[in-house]
């Protein structure tokens, strides 16, 4: 794989995950030191987070400080009891400010691409460098995430997460080279069912297992109608649950080693 992707011009997708999301730091850890760099980024949700920090030329060290900074997820949003979210997103504008600063998607050292929806008619949107949009305000639609995380409001359109219509953005590559990091991917979920001694944490695990399938199914599809060429990393983040913030030292490890 290393060779192929050293040999060619190639698109890096990054997939969206919640916490899970964090192992694509292990990943551009080991392509800085193979010295391989994507000529493209596309990214959903927390690869959209990800790939947009390095895509203005951070290194995944200074990525891994940002994730560290904002990990206890507590500590950058609060709670807020109008609108139709759980939570806020008042203090992750400002630390996207502050890494982001004033830059557009035409500002950035790699082309970014990054996949959101349109709540209003469900359509998919990628920005990207024809956008005259903040990078801040492209990251904060593209992890959107419906009743969770405040909707946003670009140009009058209101966007969410872009999971809700491609978690893997392989359709948005402009190379005919992919490598592909899918945390939601086969190996997210467990194959048996939940066995817990309480029935609520049964429903839990149910829940979060059959929205890592219906995902997993989805990018499933979108990898098979399509005729590029992709490489496709699949962590083991079975393990953990995608709000686990706090794991961000194991998480991350999970995608070392995966280039071969």
């Amino acid at each position: 794989m290393i060779n192929e992707i050293k040999t060619n011009n190639f698109t890096l997708v990054l997939s969206g995950g919640g916490a899970l999301g964090i192992a694509h730091l292990g990943v551009l850890h080991d392509l800085e030191k193979q010295h391989i760099k994507p000529k493209e980024i596309v990214g959903t949700s927390m690869g959209g987070i990800i790939g947009a920090c390095m895509a203005i030329g951070l290194k995944e060290e200074e990525i891994y400080t940002h994730i560290k900074n904002f990990a206890s997820i507590f500590n950058w949003i609060k709670f807020s009891f109008s609108g139709n979210a759980v939570v806020s997103n008042d203090k992750m504008d400002k630390i996207f400010e502050g890494i982001f600063q004033d830059k557009k998607m035409k500002d950035t050292n790699i082309p970014l691409k990054l996949i959101a929806t349109n709540l209003h008619n469900g359509h998919k949107k990628v920005f990207d460098a024809s956008d005259d949009v903040y990078i801040k305000d492209a990251i904060l639609s593209t992890m959107a995430i419906p009743g969770v995380f405040d909707e946003h409001i670009i140009n009058g359109e209101t966007y969410g997460d872009g999971f809700l219509c491609e978690n893997l953005g392989v359709n948005e590559a402009s190379f005919d080279t992919i490598l592909a990091v899918d945390v939601m991917g086969e190996n997210s979920f467990e194959k048996a069912m939940p066995d817990n001694f309480f029935k609520t944490a049964n429903v839990i695990e149910m829940f979060e297992k059959s929205m890592r399938l219906l995902i997993y199914n989805q990018t499933q599809t979108h990898i098979k109608n399509t005729d590029k060429n992709i490489y496709l990393l699949e962590p083991i983040t079975k393990e953990y649950k995608s709000f686990q913030f706090h794991k961000y030292n194991e998480i991350r490890a999970l995608g070392l080693g995966q280039l071969k």
